[in-house]
């Protein structure tokens, strides 16, 4: 077996064993990006090797291997790499104001050096990483939060809890219940406010000047989920009366360049004869296309919607001397 080989081997048991529920064939196949077969020989080269591997069929139909007690604290891999993304996600959560998070980061990269016998090197190791990595914060204003805030919305949506808080001029406070946050240029808490109607919405967190968390559970929304809600917009604002095909079309000299974008999460991507790429997805947020198209001058047109259309006409710049 190659050095390779071994270090996948050992990772993949670092896997099954961390996974209360095991890993899969399909689990194994995205986290090592080999084939379904290659899959198949790594679980039967993990059950050649190690006497405590348990396979067994979930409810899906799907074969899930596991470790029991896998006693794997001396096969641990190299953990530089451990190290250097607990202290980015830690400067991370810093500077967006999650300190609660920042903190909790750092205690884990502490905690996981204070297990290491090289503990030294370890440190020398990451520090020059992170010291070669310059820390890339994205162009233009940012709206400040507040971690009080931060920490009383954490703190619900664990519950879930409902939450007090005083939005924007309101003198009264209202009652809101919290299903998610979704991050952007602008940071919005996604509830529902019982009183007002059944239907998530949007709240902006820096509007929100108290916030208290209540020993009120709720019941999320019938079929949420935070990733499908976030897919209905093109950024993070949400309108239902605009939701609908959205259909862009990129000059031949922008169509590689908007070829690595991602714009939405399930974009259709259609290259033309001419060279030109048109993008399709569905979604809302009229405001924020714009805000985007603008950067692309001249070598995007908008298909779809007309209203859309509408709004970038006039503002297409044959100048720029760049592209996003």
């Amino acid at each position: 077996m190659s050095f390779s080989k071994a270090q996948d081997l050992i990772r993949l048991a670092q896997i099954a064993a961390a996974r209360r529920g095991g890993v899969s064939l399909e689990d194994i196949c995205e986290e090592f990006g080999v084939s379904h077969r290659t899959a198949q020989r790594m679980t039967d080269a993990l059950e050649e090797t190690f006497g405590n591997v348990e396979a067994a069929d979930g409810e899906d139909r799907k074969r899930r291997w596991r470790l029991i007690n896998p006693g794997l604290s001396q096969l641990q891999l190299r953990h530089e790499t451990g190290v250097e993304a607990l202290d980015i996600a830690a400067r991370t959560a810093e500077t967006e104001g999650r300190l609660r998070h920042a903190k909790a980061l750092n205690d884990l990269r502490d905690g996981l050096l204070a297990r290491v016998p090289a503990r030294a090197r370890v440190e020398a190791d990451a520090e020059a990483v992170l010291m070669a990595m310059g820390q890339v914060t994205r162009p233009g204003p940012k709206v400040s939060l507040q971690p009080a805030i931060l920490d009383a919305i954490i703190e619900a949506l664990r519950g879930p809890f409902r939450l007090r808080v005083r939005y924007n001029q309101d003198a009264a406070s209202r009652i809101l219940e919290p299903h998610g946050v979704l991050l952007g240029h602008r940071t919005y808490l996604a509830a529902r406010d019982p009183a007002k109607a059944d239907e998530v919405r949007n709240f902006r967190i820096d509007l929100i000047h108290e916030a208290e968390t209540l020993n009120e559970s709720f019941a999320f929304q019938d079929g949420f989920t935070i990733a499908e809600y976030a897919a209905l917009a093109f950024g993070v604002w949400q309108d239902p009366a605009q939701y609908g095909e959205v259909v862009w079309r990129f000059a031949p000299e922008a169509a590689d360049r908007a070829a690595g974008f991602r714009f939405h999460p399930q974009q259709v991507l259609e290259p033309q004869d001419d060279g030109s790429l048109i993008v399709r997805f569905h979604a809302a947020g009229w405001l924020e296309m714009t805000w985007h198209l603008y950067q692309w001058g001249d070598k995007v047109e908008v298909i779809a919607p007309q209203a859309l259309r509408d709004m970038v006409e006039g503002h297409r710049r044959s100048d720029f001397a760049a592209m996003p």
